[in-house]
């Protein structure tokens, strides 16, 4: 009886070792980060100044009540050169802390559009006039990898 408690009790303690071993693998060097959407825009020819004074304004107006209001991280603007008639030129970003909140804010971030931009009627009067000056390309949502180890 000694001998198979004995026994026993090693093919507990391999169990444990090997799965301590194998749980130590897993282990990344990088984890997943905050969420980003990006917007590809393509600003007409000749139309740069008139898109890009919506985006220093209205566009601006309301990412700054979302961080105010903890419905998003930060944004950024990125220009590039289109290597095509019909590429994007201009890069709308937007950071969320995770994909859950950005999807449990959205009916947050619709009532503070309407307080900054206004009712729906007028948010589709502004789409329209900015289909005269702007194409959207294309749509992407991100996640950023974090190089580095969960903590």
């Amino acid at each position: 009886m000694p001998r198979r408690r004995i026994l026993a009790g090693l093919v507990v303690l391999l169990v444990a070792v090997t799965s301590l071993s194998v749980y130590a693998q897993v282990r990344r060097p990088y984890r997943p980060g905050t969420v980003w959407t990006l917007n590809f825009i393509r600003m007409k020819p000749g139309m740069e100044t008139a898109y890009l004074n919506y985006i220093a304004t209205t566009w601006k107006a309301n990412q700054e009540a979302f961080k105010r209001e903890g419905l998003i991280l930060s944004y950024k603007v990125l220009t590039t050169e289109g290597h095509a008639p019909s590429d994007y030129n201009i890069i709308l970003m937007t950071e969320y802390k995770d994909l859950a909140s950005l999807e449990a804010n959205e009916p947050k971030a619709d009532a503070l559009a309407q307080k900054v931009e206004g009712d729906d009627a007028k948010q589709m009067q502004g789409y329209k006039e900015r289909a005269d000056i702007r194409e959207i390309v294309g749509d992407r949502l991100a996640r950023e990898i974090v190089l580095e180890p969960r903590p």
